[in-house]
């Protein structure tokens, strides 16, 4: 994996994408199944407090405004000189939540994939006991990061 600094916040697309490929290219070397879905599940659950986090501040963002859009109406109504500020104002945190939802469906979108890795690892585990759950192997989970690598 790439080192990288993380003074700043972890990049978490990139924290995803590393995790991904380490578990492509460890099942290439063969390393266990078992082992990765370890890894994989302490992994996941950290992503998942991450999206209850961003949840959690969606939320409370869309309450500050619709608060925020109270105040702009009240002060565009009765103080008709501000109005141009308030409107830039709210303007501006329109589009910062645009960004931050972006990044949540993101978020959300990974964490989907992310079940889908642990449930492929799951069928291979119970593939080498003898037991087909399900039609994904290790040859799937491999393309699956190639076909996400390459776009």
């Amino acid at each position: 994996m790439a080192k990288r600094s993380d003074v700043y916040g972890i990049n978490m697309i990139g924290f995803c994408d590393d995790e991904e490929k380490y578990i492509a290219e460890g099942l290439k070397e063969g390393v266990a199944p078992e082992k990765l879905l370890e890894w994989h599940e302490k992994k996941l659950a950290w992503l998942q407090h991450e999206r209850m986090i961003h949840l959690v501040v969606t939320l409370m963002t869309c309450v500050a405004l619709m608060g925020i859009w109270l105040i702009v109406y009240y002060a565009v109504v009765n103080i008709p000189e501000v109005a141009l500020l308030m409107g830039l104002l709210m303007l501006i945190v329109i589009i910062l939540f645009g960004f931050y939802l972006r990044h949540y469906f993101k978020l959300e979108n990974r964490v989907q994939h992310w079940y889908r890795i642990a449930e492929k690892l799951h069928n291979m585990i119970n593939e080498k006991e003898g037991l087909k759950l399900r039609g994904d192997t290790a040859s799937d989970l491999i393309e699956m990061k190639d076909v996400r690598a390459n776009k």
